[in-house]
């Protein structure tokens, strides 16, 4: 059976290239997922490691834990404990570690990197092991700077190029002494590195003769062991901790490889997507394929092959599907670690990693699914009686299996559905796990209840297929004449839209909600804050108050403190003008800012017990304690919440003073105008934001923009499976009614017609299984958006009308693209060969 099998799949290859097209994008995307992440985390991780080959042992400061009412942090790391490490008899040298957020401007002062990846440091001596120079020589004084290699070609900067740059001050001109090439992860995935004189990076990031490692190398013949516990030793184990260089390497791996997987398993849920709309496919496939070969495989029982035989046959062809899926999966990890590099990411280099696992994976998940799916057909095929099934007399599905089948659909259906609104009841992270549960069950019932589905939607196009004459007429007739395949292959498209379309539901309905945060919180004209996030100098909050046209500005002053025995965060603020800036919804109190009176967010006075008039001991960093009280409860938001307290009270207690950010409201309100004059009084700097209402509002919302861009992406490997499933079906379909096709054209349908009546009927299948993608969409959007409202009080259901119509229509585009061949191999049947057909 095993060689009739084989003679069998290599004597069609046309139908044997259907299958395995329905079979492969599944498991290739599941195959090629893994063999991307992993390549993508060995070149991270080796790339990493190379990092770490001149650090034997790294020495950083201790963080002092928050105990009673002081306020923990963490020690400077002196000159003084750099000249003990280096006096140490196994050290061979020593390097002081700077570091600080650094951007770059390009050449038309546009920030390089992605923010975050915008990095500085300190180049050690004339000559730092660490970073090999290309070109030029080491860094002196503020005037100078070394940038790396992938930046430098990137913006096109040369040695003796001006270019600017700034930490969190002033913009820097400097020259570009040197470029030198690193193994730093940040430069690789696009951010960049500039690096200065040690004395000019502690003085640039605040060190203040300090550093922020202390990096040891080992004698020859001495272990890092042997080093640790010498450095031990020799340093206060009460400010200071040390780690060798393996301990790091090994640390920062893991790290690379968790943040891996979850990559990865976002990516697996889609090629799990991927795969269930495939799966659909397949037994859709194998059920006509099983349905052309009755007479065949009859002739097989007839001779001597036993059910078992008969059925192990079909699954033979599903493995062989499975198994080249795999193979291309291996070619599509490739495909899209270069497509990285295509689109301006960069990677470290490295080989193509395909590990064992990923192939146990891809052969369990794809192989066996696929072989599961076309088992039924395989054993419904077997149960049939040779001499009936020779006669052709086996009957066609009773009306009894079809009850069974729409009674279970509707339990299913109403199960699911009756899950997902109670879910809607419960909290956020309560009810995700039973709203999960409920989605799959209602999709499951669904695509059993699509047969019965497929009748009424059908007939509801009829009029408009009348137009189109006699081709109209059987193209309805076509579609609903087999309920079952008509069900499979919408369904494969139901899916896919679903996913899309509940997913943009959720999108539009979060912005909205976040502009109206924006706008009903904020009385601002605009927000100042850093590229990345990092606090801003308190120079930026003078500039932008003594800025032409400002009315008034706060700076947001982040400073911890201990209140009852626990870390609170104070956010400082210019208590006379935060009235004029905000538009916060009191609780209780009266909203007043200055002295001891501060405001306090609904969250944080719940969980101290606190209300307006209440009084509470606040411990500020410096030791010292002051009694407060509370003036007001407001309405907290992702946008303002925490303790409020003036400046005038926090900032004598606090060292370092740093603002996250500062807002601003203008005399002629925001216009590009008024934010170019904002942005030319910070002197143009690259690493400074000036956001209005609705560039915070995107800013907000960018983490999910970027999610749906991402499920639009990876979705569309689950919409080209549908679009196979319908050529499938189309194919198959015209095959089946080969004679049926002759007899048309000898009564006189020609060939235009012929195609029209296949293109039609593809058309009449998409759109079906586009509504009910739509129609379920909607509703999960919605139940998903009603646990998200629990704790976003602005949050508003937004249908996406324009966004749905673009997907019916795409729907729509998608059968009359997958109708172009069996169309065209209908229009092409010789009618005498067709009419003799079996």
């Amino acid at each position: 059976m095993f060689r009739t099998a084989l003679r069998n799949v290599l004597a069609h290859k046309a139908r044997l290239l259907m299958t395995v097209l329905a079979v492969m994008l599944g498991v290739a995307f599941v195959s090629g997922t893994l063999v991307f992440t992993n390549t993508i985390s060995d070149a991270y991780q080796n790339s990493s490691a190379k990092g770490f080959d001149g650090v034997d042992v790294a020495v950083q400061a201790k963080y002092q834990d928050s105990k009673g009412d002081q306020v923990g942090k963490a020690p400077d790391l002196t000159q003084a404990l750099l000249d003990k490490a280096a006096k140490v008899p196994g050290a061979a040298s020593v390097t002081g570690v700077v570091s600080g957020f650094t951007a770059i401007a390009d050449k038309d002062g546009k920030l390089i990197g992605g923010g975050w990846q915008s990095e500085g440091g300190n180049y050690w001596g004339t000559k730092d092991a660490r970073y090999p120079l290309v070109s030029g020589h080491a860094p002196s004084g503020k005037n100078e700077v070394l940038i790396d290699s992938r930046t430098a070609e990137r913006a096109g900067y040369q040695v003796g190029d001006t270019v600017r740059i700034s930490v969190d001050g002033p913009v820097l001109t400097p020259t570009v002494a040197g470029v030198f090439t690193t193994d730093d992860g940040n430069v690789a995935a696009g951010g960049s590195l500039a690096l200065f004189d040690t004395a000019t990076a502690q003085q640039l990031f605040g060190k203040k003769g300090a550093y922020d490692e202390i990096d040891v190398t080992a004698k020859a013949g001495t272990g890092q062991a042997a080093l640790k516990s010498q450095l031990d030793a020799a340093l206060p184990k009460k400010l200071v901790e040390t780690t060798t260089g393996q301990k790091l390497a090994d640390d920062q791996a893991e790290q690379i490889s968790s943040s891996m997987s979850g990559l990865r398993q976002g990516l697996l849920v889609f090629a799990g997507i991927a795969l269930f709309v495939g799966t659909f496919i397949i037994a859709n496939t194998f059920t006509m394929l099983v349905a052309q070969r009755t007479k065949e495989l009859a002739l097989l029982r007839a001779v001597g092959a036993s059910r078992r035989q008969v059925t192990r046959s079909v699954l033979i062809e599903a493995f062989v599907a499975g198994v080249t899926g795999l193979v291309a999966g291996i070619g599509i990890g490739a495909g899209l670690r270069s497509l990285l590099g295509s689109i301006g990411a960069t990677v470290p280099d490295g080989p193509l990693v395909v590990t064992p696992g990923t192939v146990a994976a891809a052969l369990a998940v794809g192989v066996v699914i696929t072989m599961l799916a076309a088992w039924l057909p395989g054993r419904r095929a077997a149960k049939i009686p040779p001499v009936a099934a020779m006669s052709a007399l086996h009957s066609a599905p009773t009306t009894k299996s079809l009850v069974l089948r729409n009674t279970i659909g509707a339990l299913f259906s109403a199960a699911g559905a009756t899950v997902i609104v109670a879910a809607t009841t419960m909290s956020g992270s309560d009810g995700q796990a039973p709203m999960g549960l409920g989605a799959v069950l209602l999709i499951i019932g669904v695509f059993v209840l699509t047969p019965l589905l497929s009748r009424p939607l059908i007939a509801a196009a009829a009029p408009l297929l009348r137009a189109f004459g006699v081709s109209g007429k059987l193209a309805r007739q076509n579609s609903v004449r087999n309920p079952r395949r008509t069900a499979a292959t919408a369904s494969a498209l139901m899916i896919g839209l679903t996913l899309i379309t509940g997913m943009t539901v959720m999108a539009g309905s979060l912005q909205k909600s976040i502009d109206r945060m924006a706008s009903s919180a904020i009385r601002a004209d605009y927000v100042v804050s850093m590229a990345n996030g990092n606090a801003l100098s308190p120079d930026v909050a003078k500039k932008v108050a003594a800025t032409d046209g400002v009315t008034a500005s706060s700076p947001l002053r982040n400073a911890a403190s201990r209140i009852d025995g626990e870390t609170e965060f104070l956010t400082g603020v210019d208590g006379a003008a935060i009235g004029k800036l905000t538009d916060l919804t009191v609780d209780s109190g009266s909203f007043k800012v200055g002295g001891p009176d501060v405001v306090v967010d609904d969250d944080t006075a719940t969980s101290h017990g606190w209300k307006a008039g209440s009084a509470f001991t606040v411990h500020y960093e410096d030791g010292k304690a002051q009694k407060m009280t509370v003036a007001a409860v407001y309405q907290g938001n992702q946008v303002i919440n925490g303790i409020m307290i003036d400046n005038a009270v926090l900032t004598p207690h606090v060292t370092d003073p740093a603002d996250m950010q500062v807002m601003v409201k203008t005399a002629d309100g925001a216009s590009s105008a008024t934010k170019d004059r904002l942005e030319q009084a910070l002197g143009s700097n690259p690493a400074i934001k000036v956001q209005d209402k609705q560039d915070l509002s995107n800013s907000i919302a960018q983490a999910f923009t970027l999610i749906l861009n991402m499920v639009y992406g990876l979705l569309a490997m689950a919409v080209i499976v549908a679009v196979l499933g319908v050529i499938n079906t189309l194919a198959m379909s015209v095959f089946e009614r080969s004679q049926e096709i002759g007899m048309l054209r000898a009564i006189g349908l020609d060939r235009k017609a012929v195609k029209r009546m296949v293109r039609l009927e593809s058309l009449v299948i998409s759109l079906f299984g586009g509504v009910l993608g739509l129609g379920l969409g909607v509703f999960f959007g919605w139940a998903a958006g009603q646990l998200v409202g629990a704790k976003m009080p602005t949050y508003e259901l937004v249908l996406p009308w324009t966004r749905m119509a673009v997907f019916l229509l795409l729907a729509g585009a998608v059968g009359v693209l997958a109708a172009l061949w069996p169309a065209r191999r209908a229009a092409k049947l010789n009618m005498l060969s067709a009419i003799k057909s079996e």
